[in-house]
């Protein structure tokens, strides 16, 4: 089954790449227009096995301005205005089809981490997450689009990321891969899709995802 994901995951990251061409150039034509230096960010990130890789995604913030910390909050006042929009429709990630392409990311996955968080912050079991390839979309990455943010709210968004959001983020990931398919796999896909199109062109909220519910019962019920 595993070898199937990866075939699916180079056909439909080729065929994306293909298809977001033209959003992809426009992207890069406004960050381009909007603040000078380069168009994509390349960051470090654990990938499968403990091994670091460079991630690719569009600069949505002023050059060198990742050195002030690891994590964007909310309201960041590091990202420039089209990067905010980047971030938003999550059409910054888009560059992560090339991670995909060459086998270094899958298009489901445990969301890859900064290298010294996994480091300093992981624990035992949260380790397993690195035992399959990071991934562009995962219950994780659902839950910290729909609630992250106002997690990071009132303080250092690096301490509020480790406290707050990160270990809920590997709770749901560890489920994701206890429950692993690759229908699974697809469910996550189009829930994602759902997710960033509702979420950014409608005031409309979205409620925890099924995963939180399941892995955090009571906790997970929407207030």
């Amino acid at each position: 089954m595993q070898h199937i994901k990866i075939i699916l995951d180079r056909l439909l990251a080729g065929a994306a790449l293909l298809a977001l061409g033209p959003v992809m150039l426009a992207a890069a034509i406004g960050i381009k227009l909007s603040d000078k230096g380069p168009v994509f960010y390349k960051a470090q990130r654990m990938g499968m096995g403990m091994a670091p890789y460079t991630m690719y995604k569009f600069r949505t913030m002023r050059v060198g301005s990742d050195r002030e910390g690891a994590i964007t909050s909310s309201h960041d006042n590091r990202v420039f205005l089209w990067g905010s929009f980047l971030r938003k429709t999550k059409i910054d990630e888009l560059p992560q089809l090339i991670n995909i392409l060459t086998g270094t990311m899958s298009i489901v996955g445990p969301r890859p981490e900064d290298v010294r968080i996994v480091q300093e912050h992981y624990s035992m079991d949260e380790l397993r997450t690195l035992k399959v390839l990071p991934g562009l979309a995962c219950p994780g990455s659902i839950f910290n689009y729909t609630h992250g943010e106002r997690l990071l709210e009132g303080g250092n968004a690096d301490s509020l990321y480790v406290e707050r959001l990160l270990h809920v983020k590997l709770a749901l990931d560890l489920y994701y891969l206890d429950h692993w398919s690759l229908l699974y796999d697809v469910k996550i896909i189009f829930r994602t899709l759902y997710t960033v199109l509702l979420t950014s062109l409608t005031p409309f909220r979205i409620g925890y995802p099924i995963e939180y519910r399941r892995v955090f019962g009571e906790q997970g019920r929407e207030e």
